[in-house]
């Protein structure tokens, strides 16, 4: 019996640790999730730097960053953002297409989100318009 006792408090114990460790895990905390360009001219491509900071209690790690389409190109800091530390994720918007536009960019990371949407958009204009 006393055994018993041992081995439950031991997994118990175990659990519970394990639990807490759970919520010690990176977290972003964005300047800005949704970035609108406004008007821009046909043909002329515009970026935007998503800039973010670790505010979790592990180092934050970006395993990939997608976008919904080939006419946005994201980079992003791929070497591991210590706690406090800051990173970017810059989204290019080629603006070919006239009209308006909303893209999201998905990431991927070891956050306790650990998928994220960022968002961009505006109106493509003709380029004699501006």
């Amino acid at each position: 019996m006393k055994k018993l006792l041992t081995l439950c408090a031991v997994i118990l114990g175990f659990t519970l640790v394990t639990a807490m460790r759970a919520d010690e895990k990176a977290e972003f905390k964005f300047e800005k999730e949704t970035n609108d360009f406004g008007k821009i001219a046909q043909g002329k491509p515009v970026s935007y730097e998503f800039k973010f900071t670790n505010v979790g209690d592990q180092p934050l790690i970006i395993e990939n960053v997608e976008s919904s389409c080939g006419c946005t190109v994201p980079k992003y800091t791929s070497t591991p953002i210590k706690k406090g530390d800051s990173g970017v994720i810059s989204v290019t918007y080629n603006a070919a297409a006239i009209g308006p536009f909303t893209k999201a960019v998905t990431i991927k990371s070891n956050a306790k989100t650990p998928v994220k949407l960022l968002y961009i958009k505006g109106e493509v204009t003709s380029a004699s318009s501006k």
